[in-house]
């Protein structure tokens, strides 16, 4: 049982306001712990806290260079329980623990590294000549001031470093609001930032979407950090656009994945079923719309269902678990509400879609989907889940053309055995971004969906500086 009744509030840990909440675990629907529960009080307290540091010779007072230390700090501090908060998130919402060690014990450690380089080798200044030649102008690089970051369940320790890294690098001040499914990963961050000396420029509060609509809205936050669903996106963007408040949106996707006719089927099976059913079909960004040439529609149907017939479903925590259970009862309804939408639509169910045959938990086995059209709703709707749909085209131009008949442009793939071919289709596609034969995201590139998939970019030199305000000062002819 991990349980805690306080916030991290101010570099101190301050009981909340409203009491506490039992987590509990997706596998045995059992409580695994209890969360505190925020009032409006308690986030007012935070984000005054927040305003503080940004006053303060501890974090606001210190250099670029000093803070870049005490982000490495931060991160040395995270990997020394990185098995422990792997482990924190998959008895949470249900990751093997093999995805979830890697994903939410370690790749937070290199997020906060990569942006503690940037903090140390962006220059605050930079001071160009005039563009007609009279004189020279300063551009300087300042913290935009407390940002509020909101994320959601699925990933959720690097979707807050996505954003919690970037603020901190640049100066910045953050009050982090977790999902109220996977709090406790939130406040052991606050721990290792607590041990880092990091001065209060860490505050966390939790609860549900009234705390995250009361963060959003508040009057002392300067810019807001939204990963989550399209439907709370639009709601947020609304408030801040009212509010004239800068804000970023990571939403909801249904990414395509396009196998041309030269790829390798049975690779493709392997390579796209593993990615998307062994993190739950947690992974926004993967290509869980298959579109295949049709000559090759059966073979990697065929292909696909193996994979998900062959899963080892279990226990989270167990290291042979392949694929654990969906987040809540009603993720999981959700999930079984579109395999049955897809069965309705006349599509043909392959493998999956039915309930395991295990003890307790929100367990539910991987679906394959062929013959699936292009406006079905299946291959329409983010899901979140392990439901992958299967779409034969028969020419290269109505397979891009059906790739972005989609109201999202998050990402997608591209699947050949010509990587240079495999490139110039990635040009093609109207999308955030693409993977030619695998599904991955760089540090150090930017990665922001179009449409309804999204406003900015997390990560990248791109990321970090939407951090920052930027202030001209123009200076005399000599």
């Amino acid at each position: 049982m991990a349980t805690r009744d306080s916030l991290y509030i101010g570099g101190e840990w301050v009981r909340s306001g409203g009491g506490t909440a039992a987590v509990v675990s997706p596998a045995t629907g059992e409580p695994v712990g209890a969360a505190p529960v925020s009032t409006a009080s308690d986030v007012d307290a935070a984000v005054a806290a927040a305003r503080r540091a940004l006053r303060s010779p501890e974090w606001g007072g210190i250099t670029p260079e000093e803070r870049a230390e005490l982000l490495l700090r931060f991160a040395d501090e995270l990997e020394k329980n990185a098995h422990d908060r792997a482990a924190l998130t998959s008895a949470q919402n249900g990751l093997p623990i093999t995805v979830a060690t890697m994903a939410e014990g370690f790749a937070p450690v290199a997020i906060v590294r990569y942006h503690a380089g940037l903090a140390a080798t962006t220059p605050v200044e930079d001071r160009r000549p005039r563009v007609d030649g009279e004189g020279e102008t300063v551009v300087r690089r300042e913290p935009i001031g407390v940002v509020a970051v909101v994320v959601p369940w699925n990933f959720p320790q690097p979707l807050a470093m996505f954003k919690v890294a970037a603020a901190l690098a640049a100066g910045c001040a953050v009050v982090l609001k977790p999902a109220e499914q996977t709090p406790l990963g939130a406040l052991e961050l606050a721990a290792a930032a607590e041990r880092a000396g990091l001065a209060g420029a860490l505050n966390v509060v939790t609860g549900g979407a009234d705390i995250g609509r009361h963060l959003v809205a508040h009057p002392g936050v300067d810019r807001v950090a939204f990963t989550g669903s399209t439907p709370v996106g639009r709601e947020v963007g609304e408030v801040c656009g009212r509010l004239l408040r800068r804000v970023s949106l990571a939403l909801s996707s249904r990414s395509a994945a396009l196998v041309l006719d030269d790829a390798d089927i049975a690779s493709v099976g392997r390579s796209l079923g593993g990615s998307i059913f062994m993190t739950n079909g947690y992974t926004c960004y993967a290509g869980t719309r298959v579109l295949v040439p049709a000559r090759h529609h059966d073979e990697l149907v065929e292909a696909l269902a193996g994979v998900a017939s062959s899963l080892k479903i279990g226990d989270p925590a167990d290291p042979t678990t392949q694929m654990g259970p969906m987040v809540s009862q009603a993720h999981r309804a959700r999930v079984e509400s579109f395999v049955s939408a897809g069965r309705a639509s006349g599509a043909t169910l392959a493998a999956g879609g039915d309930r395991p045959d295990l003890d307790g938990g929100w367990y539910v086995s991987p679906a394959v989907f062929g013959d699936v059209e292009g406006s079905s709703p299946i291959a329409r709707e983010e899901i979140l889940g392990p439901v992958l749909t299967v779409t034969p085209y028969r020419s290269l131009e109505e397979a891009v053309a059906i790739a972005e008949d989609s109201e999202y442009g998050l990402s997608g793939t591209v699947w050949t055995s010509d990587v240079d071919r495999g490139l110039e289709v990635a040009r093609t596609v109207r999308t955030g971004a693409m993977g030619v034969n695998f599904v991955d995201l760089d540090l150090g590139a930017p990665f922001g969906g179009l449409s309804a998939s999204g406003l900015g970019y997390d990560l990248g030199p791109e990321g970090f500086a939407s951090y920052s305000t930027f202030k001209s000062i123009f200076l005399p002819r000599r």
